[in-house]
């Protein structure tokens, strides 16, 4: 068994206060869920600052190809979004052996 880790960093839209950024990262986290089933999705950081959030992906797979493909397609899924800018993004595997 295999579980990926994958961090967000993303740069939101037209967003003046911590409640316009909720209603935006709430969407967003909630249709990440619905789309990809067996992933785990929260906002993990940047908690007090508006403009920026931390999002956080997880997700256990029998082989580490399909948990690396499944953090992808999360990735590739936030990147797409026009009212979202993503900053960085980094992905981590663990193993049974670890």
């Amino acid at each position: 068994m295999f579980v990926g880790a994958l961090t967000l960093d993303v740069l939101l839209g037209d967003v003046r206060s911590l409640k316009q950024k909720r209603s935006t990262v709430r969407p967003l986290i909630a249709e990440v869920a619905r789309r990809f089933p067996g992933a785990s999705v929260a906002e993990t950081g940047h908690l007090d600052l508006y403009r920026r959030a931390e999002i956080g992906v997880a997700v256990a797979a029998p082989t580490a190809a399909r948990a690396v493909e499944v953090l992808e397609a999360c990735e590739h899924f936030v990147a797409a979004r026009p009212d979202i800018e993503l900053l960085s993004a980094r992905q981590r595997l663990f193993s049974e052996e670890e």
